[in-house]
């Protein structure tokens, strides 16, 4: 398993780096955290990358910045197909969820992966839970470019009329 992103890596994807040395995989860009807890009694926190997007996409000047908490029933659909303004990061708390960005075909990010969106014009088609007998449910962080909607979904006739653009899927 390739745990290092590349530039050929697929838009949306996030290496899980959770108990390896980060320092090793991410080569001459250190995101390690060193420091000192001068005066403190007692260890400082452990702090583990849990995901890291190169060449991440600009976040809109001027955007808002949202942090919500997205609970998924069994079974649950998620989101009608969407876009947003920005770019969005996000964890998976608990369990697993169907993802599917336009041009990539779905793919399942379990509980402790990461996934991202670039916002824009590119359609998120799937934001699903994968379990049909228990919740899931993933934090995500949205920028909104300013005066515009934090999520807008997309019309049945634009879905049509891009769906060439969607991955085939089984």
């Amino acid at each position: 398993m390739a745990l290092a992103a590349s530039a050929h890596t697929p838009v949306g994807f996030t290496a899980d780096l959770r108990g390896h040395d980060q320092s090793v995989l991410l080569g001459a860009t250190d995101h390690a955290h060193h420091y000192e807890n001068y005066g403190k009694s007692g260890p400082p926190p452990e702090i583990d990358m849990v995901g890291s997007v190169p060449e991440a996409p600009q976040v809109p000047e001027g955007a808002e910045a949202m942090t919500i908490l997205v609970t998924l029933p069994p079974d649950s659909a998620g989101t009608p197909p969407h876009r947003h303004s920005g770019p969005v990061y996000g964890f998976v708390v608990k369990g697993a969820m169907d993802f599917e960005l336009e041009g990539e075909p779905v793919r399942v990010v379990r509980a402790g992966e990461t996934f991202w969106e670039p916002g824009g014009d590119v359609i998120h088609y799937q934001d699903g839970n994968h379990l049909a007998d228990e919740e899931s449910a993933f934090v995500v962080t949205m920028f909104c470019a300013p005066g515009q909607p934090m999520l807008t979904v997309v019309s049945p006739e634009e879905l049509e009329a891009r769906r060439d653009r969607r991955a085939p899927r089984s």
